[in-house]
């Protein structure tokens, strides 16, 4: 958080006021920016930026600082309210960038991505829509209202890497849609004890109550028979839908199937991580080793050659 807040009271909404009459950052260096801030991040950026093909990197660091700028005006601030309002300053700062005035470094960088992809304001304005329900939002009735968070909160993800592929057809997009809504309910069973931390219940409080596990019973936090039994179920929904969505793998421009396979697999290598753990997400919250994810990558990249993927 106090890493954030430099970052924010350097290229802030105060601070790029102030500086309004400054010229704005050379775009040299507001890609330096974006690149420097998703391998400060992004504890897998490093090995996924080097199976890109070298003239996506740029391009996937300045999505990538998007959103993670985004993310930490929503998470970061400690004050709900403070959030809505950062959120709402980021989002006129990308309606400025699509009306070609940038100020921020992030969307200097991103104008170019913006205009070499031809990306529509949309899947961006999605993830805001997603990071301001968080702020209001703590709890979720029905796996359905589940899914629909998931809509703005990781499908869009996935539709900008389409962009960049430049290959976004509607059944790419439906695939692509099912493999982050697979990750995200991924990191959501990951983090469960996490997410209570911070206030926030995402395993459905239908399923909750069919399992007899309630509210009071995550206070305690503890991986009761009934706790084990509720996050099997959704281990498994989450494991459907990274399923359905492997075919997307061989409908990728080549360049980009290893990357598509490891996040598919990642993500249900995290499943199978809660699985050992026997889902108690509670004592220890489930990784993947660094030594499993390099057997990630030759399996994939195995698997790729031999045309056996799937």
């Amino acid at each position: 958080m106090a890493l954030f807040a430099d970052e924010l009271q350097q290229y802030g909404p105060d601070a790029l006021s102030a500086a309004s009459a400054a010229e704005p950052l050379k775009p040299v260096m507001a890609r330096k920016y974006c690149r420097q801030l998703a391998h400060r991040h992004y504890e897998n950026f490093t090995v996924a930026s080097r199976l890109l093909p070298r003239p996506l990197r740029q391009h996937f660091c300045n999505v990538y600082a998007y959103c993670r700028w985004a993310d930490d005006l929503a998470d970061e601030t400690g004050d709900p309210q403070r959030s809505l309002a950062l959120l709402d300053w980021w989002e006129s700062e990308l309606n400025a960038c699509y009306a070609g005035n940038t100020r921020h470094p992030v969307f200097t960088a991103l104008a170019e991505t913006i205009a070499r992809f031809e990306i529509p304001r949309q899947p961006l304005i999605d993830l805001l829509v997603a990071f301001r329900q968080d702020q209001r939002v703590t709890r979720y009735e029905t796996f359905d209202q589940l899914l629909e968070y998931c809509r703005y909160s990781a499908n869009p993800v996935g539709r900008l890497v389409l962009y960049l592929g430049q290959c976004c057809t509607p059944e790419r997009q439906r695939l692509s849609d099912a493999i982050c809504t697979g990750l995200q309910l991924a990191n959501f069973w990951q983090d469960v004890a996490r997410d209570w931390q911070r206030g926030r219940i995402y395993l459905p409080q239908a399923d909750c109550r069919r399992f007899g596990f309630d509210e009071s019973d995550f206070g305690r936090g503890q991986c009761t028979p009934a706790f084990r039994r509720l996050l099997d179920a959704q281990v498994s929904e989450a494991e459907g839908w990274l399923r359905r969505g492997l075919p997307l793998v061989g409908m990728m421009p080549h360049a980009l199937r290893l990357d598509i396979a490891l996040f598919i697999q990642g993500g249900l290598a995290i499943l199978e991580a809660i699985r050992r753990q026997d889902f108690d997400v509670w004592t220890t919250r489930p990784v993947v080793s660094k030594m499993q994810k390099m057997q990630l990558l030759a399996g994939c990249w195995w698997r790729l050659r031999r045309g056996t993927f799937g």
